[in-house]
């Protein structure tokens, strides 16, 4: 499960310089130091009780005049220092319980709740109002999958526990699986995250924990949609591209969204059939088997589960 990080300091530091000591030093979890310098500002920002609500005020009273298009909020999100320069950005997350007028209007799956899922990239996550989520924790073996729906994973449940004010949790990317539950009452969690250039090519998963399988891939990156919109556009170098990333481009994501929009674009079903026959011999076992699972519903003999 993630770790937990035991931080005492009565610091209060305000958001401006809990950035400014990041962004000097950075953020690389993967260094205990630098894990530990993080966890500390983290905290320090979380001894101040009034930022939040300081910012949501301001923001609530600044909606009559033009909208900026910068403070990247949102229903669930509240954005403290997007990505871009250095190595990491800061959000605070808005957790409903299920008597909330939000959870009852969007569902929980607006929430991510009932999920479960692990993350392509580090972070720290700090209880900061409220009795926080609950979740299921489970820790898997990222090395030993693949990555195609259906593929068997071994799920190792560990515990049932809550972010609670105060507590600060090192979720590790590609190891700790969580299924979040619905907050007793509504919380709110501050989280600083690692960011890099690798990350849109990294594999994030959703997880059917009955059966430990994994359920999907949930990381979509920008040259995925471009080469499906691409192909589709009806492009011959489209296609030709798409074919030459699905055969040898570094990514098998990426070479799984080239055979993708290949077939997208397929006469018919014999068409498609045969663009996932070519594509199961392309190089890639991930590629492979999401070829096998498509023409197994092409031919009507097998589902789209990853056990027929």
């Amino acid at each position: 499960m993630p770790r937990v990080i035991s931080v005492e300091d009565e610091t209060v530091s305000s958001l401006e310089e809990c950035i400014d000591a990041l962004s000097v030093s950075g953020f690389e979890p993967r260094d205990e130091e630098s894990l530990a310098h993080a966890a500390r500002q983290l905290y320090r920002l979380g001894n101040d009780r009034s930022f939040l609500g300081d910012m949501l005020v301001a923001e609530l009273a600044a909606r009559h005049r033009e909208e900026l298009g910068n403070n990247s909020y949102g229903p669930q999100v509240i954005m403290l220092k997007p990505p871009g320069a250095g190595d990491f950005f800061m959000r605070a997350n808005i957790w409903p319980s299920q008597d909330e007028f939000m959870m009852r209007a969007s569902g929980s799956a607006s929430f991510v709740y009932g999920l479960p899922h692990d993350h392509n990239f580090d972070f720290l996550t700090l209880g900061y109002f409220g009795p926080g989520y609950w979740s299921d924790y489970y820790e898997y073996d990222y090395e030993e999958v693949t990555g195609w729906r259906g593929e068997s994973v071994d799920l190792r449940f560990v515990e049932r526990s809550r972010l609670e004010e105060g507590k600060i949790m090192h979720y590790r990317a590609h190891r700790d699986v969580h299924a979040q539950l619905p907050a007793d009452s509504l919380s709110v969690s501050v989280n600083v995250l690692h960011t890099s250039g690798a990350l849109g090519w990294l594999d994030q998963y959703s997880f059917d924990v009955k059966s430990g399988r994994i359920g999907s891939i949930l990381s979509q990156g920008a040259s995925e949609a471009f080469i499906r919109i691409a192909v589709g556009l009806g492009s011959e170098e489209a296609c030709d591209l798409a074919r030459c990333f699905g055969r040898t481009h570094p990514s098998d994501r990426m070479r799984l969204a080239a055979w993708g929009a290949l077939a997208s674009v397929a006469g018919d079903s014999s068409a498609r059939d045969e663009i996932w026959r070519e594509a199961e011999s392309a190089g890639s076992r991930l590629v492979a088997n999401e070829a096998r699972l498509k023409r197994a519903v092409l031919q009507g003999d097998g589902d789209a589960s990853g056990r027929g």
